[in-house]
């Protein structure tokens, strides 16, 4: 079960919402909060239920290191204690994400033929691993605050953000748990949530699936593709991964917000960012802040110089690009960011002078171009994208790509336009197919990403029936739907 599916969408979800208040209204905070526990493993019981012994036995495992590192006086001990946690969920994660791409470097080094039998990707296991490190390290720096075992459990399993984050941090999440003051259902929450849950979920299923065909039939088909069609494919991509990503985010703000919670944000409108470092500070912050929280700083951050400072930003970001996947391309993506990055903080004050528009507009191409990395199976192919992008090869846009490419909804749109221009279904695909893709890049750019639209809502007829709209449509394309992009991550 995922959030753009019937059952998450009538049933779970209503369900969740609906008994959750109803036990709290009754007073019995513990029972409410058990119940969220519980709805919470079933949740991941029912899209990974084999994982679920892996997920249980890090919870156990992370909350007796933390118990033990807050009973114990010893600095040195405590310290032990932390590395020993961090090993333990850095192999956990080596094990299920990363064995058989170092099987593989390690045959090709050494021309053997070695073979481990590889793990099943337990659901979400990048995102909980991170939340049980930042844990174990709050808790070596503050040992005063403990908390209940029921807390932590729900803290990491806490079926909102299991699968696809965002990566929360204990001590941002677990007082809301126990705050009283929210247990009280709002009327206003639960209507503001929904309102945004219907926002993220046709950011998903009208505009992130919509926009797949393009990318798929595009990387299917490298070779015919010329400048054109490579051009379609690469902004495709990139809207694509921008409204599933933020769609999902969206959703589960929205979740936690009828709940009476609150998520930290994710996204800022990350394609209006004039610099690669503006950029990270918009797109999947909680990642970016884990890294600069928990590997920037301690090695130093900017404060030894700016060649130790370089080092830094590469080391956070191929860390990064690794933890996207267990694959080259990843890496080679994190570290373009990574010099990006670096060439944006060392010539800020030059870059300051550039009108905006020049600078976001070079922004946006470098976060364009480097997605070509991010999507490519694998560095061949990546090449052989780039080669066809720099061609020069300016071919008319592929007839394949623009079937593909023109979805279901807009059918009837192309009935009309051939009716009134009389023109063939060649050409009135390329407007819907060509119109679709601008007007995701407009929507991405210049509407309200989600903090912006729940601080100007207003509940009035307009947000209900857009609301409305929006729910209709997408429950009726939940048929056609894809998984998540990053689930996989």
């Amino acid at each position: 079960m995922i959030f753009n599916s019937y059952s998450f969408v009538l049933l779970y979800l209503p369900a969740v919402v609906i008994l959750y208040h109803f036990i709290n209204g009754k007073g019995f905070f513990m029972a409410g909060k058990l119940f969220l526990l519980a709805a919470s493993l079933v949740f991941y019981c029912l899209n990974d239920v084999s994982a679920l012994p892996v997920l249980l036995t890090m919870i156990a495992v992370n909350y007796l290191l933390s118990v033990l590192s807050c009973g114990i006086h010893s600095v040195n001990t405590r310290r032990l204690i932390l590395c020993a946690g961090i090993i333990f969920n850095l192999g956990a994660l080596i094990y299920f994400k990363y064995l058989g791409f170092f099987e593989g470097i390690l045959n090709s080094l050494f021309n053997t033929g070695f073979t481990v039998k590889e793990a099943v990707l337990p659901l979400g296991i990048s995102y909980f691993t991170f939340s049980q490190i930042a844990f174990l390290a709050d808790s070596y720096k503050d040992p005063g605050t403990v908390y209940s075992f029921t807390d932590y459990a729900l803290f990491i399993s806490f079926f909102p953000k299991i699968s696809v984050g965002p990566i929360a941090f204990a001590k941002d999440m677990i007082p809301q748990f126990n705050d009283s003051v929210r247990k009280k259902a709002s009327p206003d929450n639960i209507a503001s949530g929904m309102v945004i849950f219907a926002v993220g979920l046709s950011k998903k299923v009208l505009l992130a699936d919509n926009l797949a065909p393009y990318v798929t039939w595009g990387y299917s088909n490298i070779d015919v593709l010329g400048t054109t069609n490579a051009l379609l494919v690469m902004l495709a991509y990139t809207m694509q991964i921008y409204f599933d990503f933020s769609g999902y985010c969206d959703m589960a703000g929205a979740v936690c917000l009828m709940l009476n919670l609150d998520l930290p944000d994710n996204f800022l409108s990350p394609y209006r960012a004039v610099s690669v470092d503006d950029f990270w500070k918009r797109w999947h912050i909680t990642l970016t802040s884990f890294f600069t929280r928990y590997v920037y700083i301690p090695l130093g951050g900017n404060r030894k110089g700016k060649i130790r400072t370089c080092v830094n930003m590469f080391i956070v970001f191929f860390l990064s690009g690794l933890w996207h996947g267990a694959a080259y391309t990843f890496i080679v993506w994190g570290l373009v960011h990574g010099t990006g990055i670096t060439l944006s903080k060392l010539l800020k004050d030059k870059m300051a002078r550039v009108p905006v528009f020049l600078r976001r507009t070079g922004t946006f191409l470098f976060i364009n171009l480097s997605w070509i990395l991010f999507r490519a199976p694998d560095m061949t192919c990546a090449a052989a994208f780039y080669r066809q992008l720099f061609s020069l090869n300016f071919v008319p846009v592929n007839i394949v790509l623009v079937a593909e490419a023109t979805p279901d909804e807009m059918q009837f749109l192309q009935w009309l336009i051939l009716t009134g221009l009389d023109r063939t279904p060649y050409y009135s695909g390329c407007v819907i197919a060509t119109g679709f893709l601008l007007i995701c890049i407009f929507i991405s750019m210049y509407c309200r990403n989600a903090t912006e639209r729940l601080a100007a809502l207003k509940l009035n007829k307009r947000a209900v029936a857009t609301t409305a709209v929006l729910m209709v449509l997408s429950i009726l394309s939940l048929s056609g739907v894809t998984e998540y992009i990053y689930t996989n991550f």
